[in-house]
C-alpha cells in the first residue's frame, strides 16, 4: 500500500500515479498552494481512482462521472464534500487537457447533490478563555498554548499557521500585527491581542528545546522540524477534552469563534472580511446568522413582549 491509501500495482497499472505527481508538482509550485491544500487534492483524486479502476482517464464520460458521484453520495458524503471533490476532479482534468491532450472535461457542467446549510460552531468566550488556560511549563505546551492564542486572537487558518517563519515575528511585538499568506499566496496582515502576544514570547523562549538549529519554522514538532497540520489537530482535540470542553476542538474552531465574537463586539462585516482573508463578503456573511442566533436568545430571555403565551 502506498501512502494514500491506494494499492501500488493499482497505481501502476492505471498510469494515474504519474498524472497524479505531476499534477500536485504543478499546484505546489505553479499555483504556489499549500501542502496541506496539495493533500487535500491527492485525497480527492484518489477517490476517483478507486472509482474509476482500470479505465483509462481520457476515456471517462459525463454519465460515469455522475454515476460515481450518486455512489459517493449513497456512501453518505455530504453536499459539501462532493462539491468540493469535484472541483478537484474538474482542474485535475482540465490539467490532463492542457498538458497531455486529452479529450473532453467530463466534470464540466456536474454539481453535486444540495445538502441543507449548517451554521459553523463556535465555542462561547468563556469557552475560549477556559480552553487557553493550558497548564504546564513544558516546552510542547507552551507551544500549544502559543498556537491556540494565536488561532483565536487573529483567526488563522491551519496552513497559515504552520507555515509561519520564526522571522514572521520579527515586527510582530512591537507593532501588534502579523503578516500572514493565506489561499492564493495573497498576503494580508492581521492584529495580534496582548495574550496571544505575551504566550508567542514565552515560546520563543522555550523554543530552541524542540527546534533543531537550523529550523527556520515558528512552531516544530517533538523532532525539532516544522509542526505538521495532523499534530495541531490531535494536540487541540486532546486539549480540549483534558480541559472539559464539550465542543469537538479543532484549529477551524477557533477561526470561526474568532469571527463571531469580533463581529458581535463590533458589527463590521467589512473588518472580519479582511481579517479572515475572504475573496467575498458572502463567505463572511455566515456569521451574520450566527450573531443574529445569539442576538435573538437574548431577545427571547430579556424583552417583556419575546416570550410566547403557553
Amino acid at each position: 500500500m502506498n501512502d494514500t491509501g491506494q494499492s501500488d500495482n493499482f497505481a501502476v497499472a492505471a498510469g494515474n500515479q504519474r498524472y497524479l505527481e505531476e499534477y500536485l508538482a504543478w499546484l505546489r509550485f505553479e499555483k504556489r498552494y499549500s501542502e496541506l491544500t496539495a493533500e487535500n487534492y491527492a485525497r480527492d483524486l484518489q477517490r476517483l481512482f478507486e472509482l474509476s479502476g482500470d479505465m483509462p482517464l481520457d476515456t471517462l464520460k459525463v454519465h460515469q462521472i455522475r454515476r460515481y458521484i450518486a455512489q459517493l453520495h449513497g456512501r453518505g458524503l455530504s453536499g459539501r464534500s462532493l462539491a468540493r471533490m469535484l472541483s478537484a476532479w474538474r482542474g485535475f482534468f482540465a490539467y490532463l487537457m492542457r498538458a497531455h491532450g486529452h479529450g473532453d472535461n467530463p466534470c464540466v457542467g456536474l454539481r453535486a447533490p444540495k445538502t441543507p446549510k449548517t451554521l459553523p460552531q463556535t465555542l462561547s468566550p468563556d469557552e475560549a478563555a477556559r480552553l487557553m488556560e493550558i497548564p504546564g511549563d513544558d516546552a510542547a505546551a507552551i507551544r500549544d498554548k502559543a498556537m491556540m492564542e494565536l488561532l483565536y486572537s487573529s483567526g488563522l487558518r491551519l496552513a497559515e499557521l504552520v507555515s509561519l517563519e520564526q522571522a514572521d515575528m520579527n515586527n510582530a511585538f512591537v507593532e501588534h500585527e502579523i503578516r500572514v499568506t493565506g489561499k492564493g499566496s495573497k498576503q494580508r496582515v492581521i492584529p495580534l491581542g496582548s495574550y496571544a502576544i505575551s504566550a508567542l514570547q514565552a515560546w520563543l523562549a522555550a523554543r530552541a528545546q524542540l527546534a533543531t538549529p537550523d529550523e527556520t519554522a515558528l512552531f516544530v514538532g517533538q523532532r525539532g522540524s516544522r509542526i505538521s497540520p495532523r499534530v495541531v489537530q490531535l494536540r487541540m482535540k486532546e486539549w480540549g477534552i483534558k480541559l472539559g470542553i464539550n465542543s469537538g476542538v479543532h484549529p477551524h474552531l477557533l477561526r470561526h469563534s474568532f469571527a463571531t465574537h469580533v463581529l458581535q463586539s463590533s458589527g463590521d462585516l467589512r473588518a472580519v472580511q479582511e481579517m479572515l482573508g475572504h475573496a467575498s463578503i458572502s463567505t463572511t456573511q455566515v456569521y451574520t446568522h450566527l450573531d443574529f442566533q445569539y442576538l435573538s436568545k437574548i431577545y427571547d430571555s430579556a424583552h417583556p413582549r419575546a416570550k410566547r403565551k403557553s
